[in-house]
C-alpha cells in the first residue's frame, strides 16, 4: 500500500491513472447483469440503455475519490451513494462527455476541473443500464452546487481506504425473489454497495495489478 500511495502523492496522479487504465472505452464487458435479472427492468426493455458515471479521484495530497447520496424521492435507487451519472443524451459524443456533463448537472463541478485518466469495462446492470465507467481527475478548486433534486449529500474518501483489502465485505439480499450477493464498503459508517461498489472493486483491482499489489 504504502508504494502506490507515494506514487500517487509524489508524482502525477493523473500519469499513474493513465498508467493503469485504458485510454479508450472499451467494447468489452466486464459485468453483465441484464440478462440476468429480466424481472428488475421495465417491461418490454429488450436493450440496455447507455449510460455513463465519473469515478471523480481528487488530486489533494492523499488522493481521495467523490461520491454522491442520492435522495430519497428518486424512482431508482434512492438513499444510495453513487457516482455522478447518468442516461446517454443525442448530443453526447461520448461516454466522457456523459459523464462530464452529468458530473456538473449533479456536482456543478465543471468539466475545465477534471482530466480523463481512462476507463473500465462496461456494466450492463439488471435495471437496464449499460453503463460506461469513466475515471477523472479533479483539479483542486472547484465549486460544489449539487442538484437538491438529485443529491443529498456530497463527501470524499481516501483512495487508500479501498486500495485496502481488509476494507471489502461481501453481503446479500433478496432482490426481486432471489437472493443476490454484492460488494460493500463502509467507510465512515456510509454504507457503499451495489453497482458502485462493484467499480470500486474494478478500480482497485486494476491498480494493484498495474502496481504490482495482489488482489484480494
Amino acid at each position: 500500500m504504502k508504494a502506490l500511495s507515494e506514487k500517487f502523492l509524489v508524482e502525477n496522479p493523473l500519469a499513474a491513472l493513465r498508467a493503469a487504465l485504458p485510454q479508450i472505452p472499451g467494447d468489452s464487458i466486464g459485468r453483465d447483469e441484464f440478462a440476468l435479472y429480466p424481472e428488475m427492468r421495465s417491461p418490454g426493455q429488450a436493450a440496455p440503455i447507455a449510460a455513463a458515471v465519473l469515478i471523480p479521484v481528487i488530486a489533494r495530497q492523499a488522493p481521495t475519490i467523490l461520491f454522491t447520496r442520492r435522495t430519497e424521492h428518486l424512482a431508482r435507487h434512492s438513499g444510495q451513494i453513487s457516482f455522478p451519472g447518468g442516461r446517454s443524451e443525442a448530443s453526447d459524443l461520448s461516454p466522457g462527455e456523459t459523464a462530464l456533463r452529468e458530473t456538473m448537472e449533479e456536482t456543478g463541478i465543471a468539466p475545465s476541473f477534471v482530466s480523463i485518466a481512462g476507463y473500465l469495462p462496461r456494466y450492463r446492470t439488471g435495471t437496464g443500464f449499460d453503463i460506461a465507467p469513466v475515471v477523472g481527475v479533479v483539479a483542486p478548486g472547484f465549486a460544489l452546487v449539487p442538484d437538491r433534486s438529485e443529491v443529498a449529500e456530497i463527501f470524499e474518501v481516501p483512495l487508500a481506504f479501498f486500495l485496502d483489502p481488509a476494507n471489502l465485505r461481501d453481503g446479500s439480499r433478496d432482490m426481486a425473489g432471489r437472493a443476490r450477493r454484492y460488494h460493500v464498503f463502509e467507510p465512515d459508517g456510509h454504507y457503499i454497495w451495489g453497482i458502485t461498489a462493484a467499480l470500486l472493486f474494478d478500480f482497485a483491482g486494476l491498480l494493484r495489478a498495474v502496481h504490482g499489489m495482489q488482489a484480494p
